[in-house]
């Protein structure tokens, strides 16, 4: 029986939700800092990948709806290309470092 048309919009907007509160709640311990908020975010852009994947096999099995599969692929494009941002940022602050003189 196919899933009711929102079902995966909803989930995936929980998704989101959750993951900007991850992302953006500051850690209570000071030692966990920008390395677990990092790691939050990683597993966050994973979570929503497996979501697409399971809403693209459930669509090509007929169980899910196409708007709730378009909605899951997006979600994890986005994350995606938010993950790249955040690396090439990263990647950019380590290379101004190094070539700073000593």
């Amino acid at each position: 029986m196919p899933a009711p048309i929102g079902t995966a919009a909803v989930n995936a907007m929980g998704a989101a939700a959750a993951y900007r509160t991850a992302t953006a709640t500051p850690a209570s311990n000071p030692a966990e800092g920008f390395g677990s908020a990092l790691q939050r975010a990683i597993e966050g852009t994973v979570q929503a990948g497996r979501q697409a994947d399971a809403a693209s096999t459930g669509a090509m099995l007929g169980t899910v709806s196409v708007t709730d599969t378009v909605l899951a692929v997006s979600q994890a494009e986005l994350a995606l290309q938010t993950a790249v941002a955040v690396r090439d940022r990263v990647v950019s602050a380590y290379q101004d470092i190094m070539r700073m003189p000593i």
